[in-house]
Protein backbone atom coordinates (compact mmCIF):
# COMPACT_ATOMS: atom_id res chain seq x y z
CA UNK A 1 0.00 0.00 0.00
CA UNK A 2 2.75 2.30 1.08
CA UNK A 3 4.29 2.01 -2.20
CA UNK A 4 1.26 2.33 -4.21
CA UNK A 5 0.56 5.48 -2.57
CA UNK A 6 4.33 7.27 -3.05
CA UNK A 7 3.35 6.08 -7.00
CA UNK A 8 0.42 8.04 -6.82
CA UNK A 9 1.93 11.58 -5.37
CA UNK A 10 4.22 11.33 -7.66
CA UNK A 11 2.58 10.85 -10.82
CA UNK A 12 0.00 13.41 -9.62
CA UNK A 13 2.34 16.01 -9.77
CA UNK A 14 4.32 15.17 -12.89
CA UNK A 15 1.74 14.59 -15.97
CA UNK A 16 2.07 17.22 -18.82
CA UNK A 17 4.44 19.90 -19.53
CA UNK A 18 3.31 22.66 -21.65
CA UNK A 19 5.26 23.30 -25.75
CA UNK A 20 8.25 25.15 -24.50
CA UNK A 21 11.56 26.12 -27.00
CA UNK A 22 14.07 23.70 -27.86
CA UNK A 23 16.87 25.98 -25.57
CA UNK A 24 14.94 25.89 -22.56
CA UNK A 25 16.27 23.56 -19.79
CA UNK A 26 14.35 20.46 -18.52
CA UNK A 27 14.05 22.09 -15.27
CA UNK A 28 12.30 24.70 -16.81
CA UNK A 29 10.55 22.44 -18.70
CA UNK A 30 9.01 21.42 -15.53
CA UNK A 31 9.07 24.09 -13.57
CA UNK A 32 6.33 25.60 -16.62
CA UNK A 33 4.63 22.35 -15.67
CA UNK A 34 3.95 23.35 -12.54
CA UNK A 35 3.05 26.79 -12.87
CA UNK A 36 0.94 26.27 -15.66
CA UNK A 37 -0.91 23.10 -15.64
CA UNK A 38 -4.69 23.12 -13.43
CA UNK A 39 -6.24 19.53 -14.24
CA UNK A 40 -5.38 16.59 -16.43
CA UNK A 41 -6.76 13.92 -18.08
CA UNK A 42 -4.71 10.87 -19.49
CA UNK A 43 -4.59 7.17 -20.29
CA UNK A 44 -1.36 5.79 -19.16
CA UNK A 45 0.12 2.00 -19.16
CA UNK A 46 1.85 1.40 -15.77
CA UNK A 47 4.81 -1.18 -15.94
CA UNK A 48 6.71 -2.46 -12.55
CA UNK A 49 9.45 -4.70 -12.22
CA UNK A 50 10.88 -7.12 -9.79
CA UNK A 51 14.43 -6.54 -8.45
CA UNK A 52 16.34 -8.33 -10.67
CA UNK A 53 14.72 -6.15 -13.66
CA UNK A 54 12.27 -8.28 -15.05
CA UNK A 55 8.80 -6.92 -15.74
CA UNK A 56 6.53 -7.75 -13.21
CA UNK A 57 3.65 -6.47 -13.77
CA UNK A 58 1.91 -3.78 -16.44
CA UNK A 59 -1.78 -2.06 -15.83
CA UNK A 60 -3.42 0.17 -17.63
CA UNK A 61 -6.25 2.78 -17.06
CA UNK A 62 -7.06 6.73 -16.90
CA UNK A 63 -5.57 9.69 -14.67
CA UNK A 64 -7.83 12.55 -13.70
CA UNK A 65 -6.04 15.24 -11.98
CA UNK A 66 -7.51 18.79 -10.57
CA UNK A 67 -4.93 20.41 -8.37
CA UNK A 68 -4.51 20.55 -5.79
CA UNK A 69 -4.51 17.67 -4.61
CA UNK A 70 -8.10 15.72 -6.20
CA UNK A 71 -6.94 13.30 -8.52
CA UNK A 72 -8.32 9.65 -9.86
CA UNK A 73 -6.62 6.73 -10.66
CA UNK A 74 -9.20 4.08 -12.86
CA UNK A 75 -7.29 1.06 -13.34
CA UNK A 76 -8.87 -0.79 -16.16
CA UNK A 77 -6.89 -3.78 -17.04
CA UNK A 78 -6.16 -6.30 -16.13
CA UNK A 79 -7.86 -5.45 -12.42
CA UNK A 80 -10.44 -2.98 -11.89
CA UNK A 81 -9.46 -0.88 -8.90
CA UNK A 82 -10.03 2.79 -7.92
CA UNK A 83 -7.86 5.28 -6.23
CA UNK A 84 -9.68 8.32 -5.28
CA UNK A 85 -8.15 11.56 -3.52
CA UNK A 86 -10.90 14.70 -3.10
CA UNK A 87 -8.12 16.55 -1.01
CA UNK A 88 -8.61 15.32 2.04
CA UNK A 89 -9.06 11.85 2.05
CA UNK A 90 -8.18 8.51 -0.27
CA UNK A 91 -10.27 6.10 -1.10
CA UNK A 92 -8.38 2.75 -2.02
CA UNK A 93 -10.97 0.33 -3.91
CA UNK A 94 -10.27 -3.35 -5.07
CA UNK A 95 -13.33 -4.99 -7.46
CA UNK A 96 -12.00 -8.30 -7.05
CA UNK A 97 -11.11 -8.13 -2.94
CA UNK A 98 -14.69 -5.96 -2.57
CA UNK A 99 -12.79 -3.91 -0.19
CA UNK A 100 -12.27 -0.49 0.37
CA UNK A 101 -9.75 1.12 2.43
CA UNK A 102 -10.15 4.88 3.64
CA UNK A 103 -7.28 7.28 4.58
CA UNK A 104 -6.52 10.79 5.28
CA UNK A 105 -4.54 12.66 2.64
CA UNK A 106 -2.26 13.97 4.43
CA UNK A 107 -1.07 10.65 6.06
CA UNK A 108 -0.91 8.95 3.01
CA UNK A 109 0.92 12.51 0.74
CA UNK A 110 2.70 13.57 3.73
CA UNK A 111 6.42 15.02 2.48
CA UNK A 112 6.30 12.98 -0.58
CA UNK A 113 6.41 14.88 -4.31
CA UNK A 114 2.44 15.81 -3.74
CA UNK A 115 3.89 19.06 -2.60
CA UNK A 116 4.33 19.76 -6.00
CA UNK A 117 1.04 19.99 -6.31
CA UNK A 118 0.56 23.36 -4.45
CA UNK A 119 2.81 24.70 -7.47
CA UNK A 120 4.59 26.56 -5.50
CA UNK A 121 7.48 24.32 -4.14
CA UNK A 122 10.92 25.33 -6.02
CA UNK A 123 12.52 22.31 -6.86
CA UNK A 124 15.40 23.21 -5.77
CA UNK A 125 14.85 23.90 -2.69
CA UNK A 126 12.74 20.30 -1.91
CA UNK A 127 15.10 17.95 -4.71
CA UNK A 128 18.46 17.43 -5.78
CA UNK A 129 17.91 18.23 -9.54
CA UNK A 130 20.17 16.26 -12.42
CA UNK A 131 19.48 16.92 -15.79
CA UNK A 132 20.31 14.32 -17.90
CA UNK A 133 20.94 14.92 -21.29
CA UNK A 134 18.95 13.48 -24.54
CA UNK A 135 18.31 10.21 -25.59
CA UNK A 136 16.60 8.86 -28.25
CA UNK A 137 14.99 11.45 -30.59
CA UNK A 138 13.87 14.56 -28.94
CA UNK A 139 13.56 12.99 -25.59
CA UNK A 140 15.24 14.56 -23.01
CA UNK A 141 15.39 13.64 -18.94
CA UNK A 142 15.94 15.20 -15.14
CA UNK A 143 16.58 13.38 -12.27
CA UNK A 144 14.53 14.24 -8.63
CA UNK A 145 16.01 12.93 -5.60
CA UNK A 146 14.60 14.27 -2.24
CA UNK A 147 16.21 15.81 -0.10
CA UNK A 148 14.22 14.75 3.02
CA UNK A 149 15.22 11.02 4.01
CA UNK A 150 11.52 10.41 5.26
CA UNK A 151 9.82 10.58 1.80
CA UNK A 152 9.84 7.07 1.22
CA UNK A 153 11.26 6.81 -2.04
CA UNK A 154 14.77 7.12 -3.82
CA UNK A 155 14.43 9.66 -6.93
CA UNK A 156 12.15 9.81 -9.81
CA UNK A 157 12.90 10.09 -13.45
CA UNK A 158 10.99 12.68 -15.99
CA UNK A 159 11.13 11.87 -19.81
CA UNK A 160 10.07 15.23 -21.89
CA UNK A 161 9.61 14.71 -25.80
CA UNK A 162 9.81 18.55 -26.68
CA UNK A 163 8.30 19.76 -23.38
CA UNK A 164 5.49 17.07 -22.77
CA UNK A 165 5.69 14.31 -20.93
CA UNK A 166 6.57 10.88 -22.20
CA UNK A 167 7.39 8.54 -19.35
CA UNK A 168 8.48 8.36 -15.75
CA UNK A 169 10.55 6.29 -14.06
CA UNK A 170 9.89 5.98 -9.65
CA UNK A 171 12.70 3.94 -7.35
CA UNK A 172 11.16 3.35 -4.06
CA UNK A 173 12.36 2.74 -0.64
CA UNK A 174 11.63 -0.91 -1.18
CA UNK A 175 13.64 -2.07 -4.40
CA UNK A 176 10.26 -1.28 -6.47
CA UNK A 177 11.06 -0.23 -10.41
CA UNK A 178 7.18 1.68 -11.94
CA UNK A 179 7.42 2.80 -15.11
CA UNK A 180 4.60 4.80 -16.31
CA UNK A 181 3.99 6.18 -19.96
CA UNK A 182 1.10 8.51 -21.07
CA UNK A 183 -0.92 8.91 -23.62
CA UNK A 184 -3.68 11.15 -25.05
CA UNK A 185 -2.96 13.74 -22.71
CA UNK A 186 -5.22 16.78 -21.90
CA UNK A 187 -4.02 19.52 -20.43
CA UNK A 188 -6.74 22.08 -18.49
CA UNK A 189 -10.13 20.29 -19.05
CA UNK A 190 -12.81 20.58 -17.43
CA UNK A 191 -13.41 17.89 -14.89
CA UNK A 192 -16.81 17.29 -12.77
CA UNK A 193 -16.08 17.14 -9.22
CA UNK A 194 -17.96 13.85 -8.77
CA UNK A 195 -14.75 12.20 -10.06
CA UNK A 196 -13.31 12.90 -6.63
CA UNK A 197 -15.61 11.60 -4.79
CA UNK A 198 -16.17 7.19 -4.80
CA UNK A 199 -19.42 6.12 -3.45
CA UNK A 200 -18.58 3.00 -1.74
CA UNK A 201 -20.49 -0.16 -3.48
CA UNK A 202 -22.80 -2.12 -1.46
CA UNK A 203 -21.51 -5.19 0.32
CA UNK A 204 -17.90 -4.34 0.30
CA UNK A 205 -15.72 -4.29 2.87
CA UNK A 206 -15.06 -1.11 4.29
CA UNK A 207 -11.16 -0.20 6.38
CA UNK A 208 -11.09 2.95 7.69
CA UNK A 209 -7.43 4.67 9.15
Amino acid sequence: MKTFVVLITCCATLLFVPLVSSDETVQQQLTLFLQNTTSIQADFQQVSFDKQGNPAETSEGTFYLNRPGRFRWHYQHPFIQEIVSNGDKIWFYDADLEQVTIKPAIDSIGSTPALLLSGNVKLNEEFHVIQHGQTEGDMAWIKLTPKKEESGFNYILIGLDKGILAGMELSDNFGQLTRIYFSNLQQNPELSDTLFSFNIPEGVDVFSQ
